[in-house]
C-alpha cells in the first residue's frame, strides 16, 4: 500500500486531515461559506492530492466545485447513498428551486435565505393528493435531516413559524443527481409559471398557512 505523505507530517496536520476526512464521510458536504466547515474546506483545497489519494483507496472520488465552494464524495461502487423518502425528496427539490430563484437576485457574497412560509407556498402549489398540506412536524424533521448533511441551517430557533429564516447552502444543487426527479421538477415549474410576469396572482387558498 502506498504510504501517504500526510502520515509523515506533524501531529497537528494529522489531526486536521482526520477531522476534515471525517466531516466529509459523516456530513456529505464541506461548504466554504459555512462557518464550521470553512477551515476544513481550506485545508482540503491546500492538500487536494492527499485527499484524492486517500479517498481513492476507500473507493470514493473527491468532488470539488470551486465556483460554488462545495466539496463532496462520490462512492465509486454506487453504494453509501442516503435513500430519501418521497416527502424528503420533494422538500429537497423545493429547497433547490428556492435556492436557484433567490441566487439570481443576490450578489455572489450574499447568503441565500428563505422563509418557512415560502417552502409551504411551493409545496401547496403541488397539490399532492396524499398529503395536501405540509405539516410543521414533517417540515421540522426534514430540515433537521438536511441540516445534518450541510444543506441548510436554521437562523431562527423555531422553524415551524411562518417567518422563520432558513439558510440554504449551494450543496443543495448537488444533493440529488440531475437525472433524478426530473418530472417533479418540471411539474413544479409548470405550476409556478402560471404566476410569472403578467400572469395570475396567487389566491389565499393556494397558500398553506399552517
Amino acid at each position: 500500500m502506498m504510504e501517504m505523505e500526510v502520515f509523515k507530517e506533524s501531529q497537528v496536520q494529522k489531526e486536521k486531515f482526520r477531522a476534515a476526512a471525517n466531516k466529509l464521510l459523516n456530513n456529505c458536504f464541506i461548504i466554504k461559506k459555512k462557518e464550521d466547515t470553512r477551515n476544513a474546506y481550506i485545508f482540503i483545497m491546500q492538500n487536494k492530492h492527499l485527499f484524492i489519494e486517500y479517498f481513492d483507496l476507500l473507493g470514493y472520488q473527491l468532488e470539488i466545485n470551486e465556483n460554488q465552494g462545495v466539496i463532496s464524495l462520490t462512492n465509486l461502487n454506487g453504494t453509501g447513498r442516503l435513500r430519501l423518502k418521497k416527502i424528503e425528496s420533494i422538500i429537497l427539490l423545493i429547497l433547490r428551486l428556492l435556492y436557484i430563484e433567490k441566487r439570481k437576485e443576490l450578489s455572489l457574497t450574499e447568503d441565500v435565505v428563505v422563509l418557512t412560509d415560502e417552502i409551504h407556498q411551493k409545496y401547496s402549489m403541488l397539490k399532492i393528493e396524499s398529503k395536501l398540506n405540509l405539516d410543521k412536524t414533517t417540515l421540522r424533521d426534514n430540515l433537521r435531516l438536511f441540516k445534518k448533511y450541510n444543506i441548510v441551517a436554521n437562523i431562527d430557533r423555531d422553524v415551524s413559524l411562518s417567518e422563520a429564516r432558513i439558510k440554504i447552502y449551494p450543496s443543495v444543487l448537488f444533493a440529488i443527481p440531475n437525472d433524478n426527479l426530473t418530472g417533479l421538477y418540471d411539474a413544479i415549474n409548470d405550476k409556478l409559471n402560471q404566476y410569472v410576469s403578467g400572469g395570475e396572482s396567487i389566491d389565499d387558498e393556494d397558500i398553506n398557512q399552517d
